[in-house]
């Protein structure tokens, strides 16, 4: 029989004995001799052929494998096969998916902050002269967010500087500030419309999914409690619908540059419809400046903020507190009224005045202060009615320009100094040393600018 072509010869299990017979079979690739008793060395031909890798030899089950262990005696050559194929595949299939878990996050992330949520941003768009700016910008504008400049109900407010080089405050709100998103356009849209030289201006605002941020100006010279009238007036009187701040305090109205003041974090207070009931069942307002009737009734009035800022008169007058702790507890209106009960009101006055005051414009505006914190609000006076008796005891304004050593006098003083004379302002002193001037001649009402001559 001619086998010269043969290329695969099987004859295992076959019991066969006896030494390996020489085939000269030049095609043959696959001879199975496994699992018979064969015994005697293996024939040099068959052997170099295996070694070249031109045959593959199984000799496994056989005794001439007891004598001689080699490769082409155990099926050791296909266990590393299936052992590589059985640890490769898996492994190369969790990598590949883990690549592609790490490139779909990155290529996420790029799109969440460089394109700012794309399809969101359609949704959202407002039709509105103001900035929208993505959260990338936010994060490039503040640092990562580095410098914060305050803390409030609403958030927490950074330092920012634009690409040209203009200041700005970025007021990032809390979860817990708006119950939805939804809430956050309306409130953006009516703050683009007010306008007034004593409210902070919104520059811009940002809404994605990562957050809700207002982008005002920068106040460089602080607040009012660190060293507000007419900004109050214009929510209250000029805005349609009318627009109630809720929380009037000292470390809310700014100053800037020239010391001019500016009501700021009213990003989002409610605008009102006479429809609609004003009642509001979260809390507005801080500690010490709260409306005693809001928080029996939760009805939210202009008369809110008209308790408040006689709070905050009542600070400029006395340097205390809206709540005195020593030596024991006192709300500021009712320290004033026990001190006035006492029989002397220059008691209540801070003593860094140095009895440098008008007494006449003192008892008017403790009474007009006195008057904001009834606990009525039907008691309480409009704010117009606040500006009205406040331009009777100010001293006289000049809106010519001062000269340039004014503006350094001016940069010199210590904020004790400032705050001392911004109350003198208040009651009404007029002395060449002691007045101030207003930087506005245009007929609207202001906060008293601190623009020492």
């Amino acid at each position: 029989m001619n086998m010269v072509s043969l290329e695969n010869l099987d004859l295992s299990h076959n019991n066969l004995t006896g030494a390996i017979p020489d085939y000269q079979l030049k095609s043959l690739k696959i001879l199975n001799l496994s699992n018979n008793q064969l015994v005697g060395p293996i024939p040099y031909s068959i052997l170099q052929r295996f070694q070249a890798g031109l045959l593959d030899l199984r000799l496994e089950g056989n005794p001439v494998c007891s004598e001689v262990r080699d490769t082409y005696c155990s099926n050791k050559k296909n266990s590393i096969h299936i052992m590589l194929i059985a640890v490769t595949v898996p492994v190369a299939l969790v990598s590949l998916l883990a690549l592609m878990c790490i490139i779909r996050k990155l290529c996420w992330k790029g799109k969440s902050d460089h394109e700012d949520y794309a399809m969101y941003e359609e949704e959202t768009s407002l039709h509105v002269d103001i900035r929208r700016f993505m959260y990338a910008e936010l994060k490039l504008i503040t640092n990562d967010f580095q410098s914060i400049i305050g803390k409030g109900g609403f958030g927490i407010v950074y330092h920012g500087m634009l690409e040209n080089g203009d200041e700005v405050a970025v007021k990032v709100l809390m979860e817990t500030s708006i119950t939805e998103s939804t809430d956050f356009l309306p409130e953006v849209q009516t703050l683009s419309k007010v306008h007034h030289k004593n409210l902070v201006n919104l520059k811009g605002y940002c809404q994605n999914k990562k957050c809700l941020a207002l982008i005002y100006d920068f106040m460089q010279r602080g607040n009012l409690q660190q060293l507000i009238r007419g900004g109050l007036e214009y929510l209250h009187e000029s805005c349609t619908p009318s627009i109630v701040h809720r929380d009037v305090k000292t470390p809310n109205i700014l100053l800037d540059k020239n010391l001019v003041g500016i009501i700021s974090d009213f990003g989002l207070s409610r605008a009102f419809n006479d429809a609609h009931t004003h009642i509001s069942t979260v809390a507005a307002g801080t500690l010490g400046y709260l409306d005693p009737e809001y928080h029996a009734t939760f009805q939210l009035t202009v008369k809110t903020d008209v308790y408040s800022f006689g709070i905050v008169l009542l600070e400029i007058i006395t340097g205390q507190p809206p709540v005195l702790m020593e030596p024991q507890t006192f709300h500021l209106p009712n320290w004033v009224r026990h001190k006035i009960a006492m029989g002397n009101i220059h008691d209540i006055v801070d003593k860094r005045l140095l009895d440098q005051y008008n007494a006449s414009s003192l008892q008017s505006v403790v009474d007009l202060a006195m008057s904001c914190v009834e606990n009525a609000a039907i008691d309480r006076p409009t704010m117009t009615e606040v500006v009205s008796r406040l331009k009777e005891w100010l001293p006289a304004v000049s809106s010519e320009k001062q000269p340039d050593s004014s503006s350094t006098r001016r940069t010199n003083s210590t904020d004790a100094e400032i705050r001392r004379q911004f109350q003198l302002a208040i009651f009404g002193v007029s002395n060449e040393e002691n007045s101030f001037q207003s930087g506005y001649t245009d007929g609207m009402s202001e906060l008293i600018p601190l623009s020492g001559r």
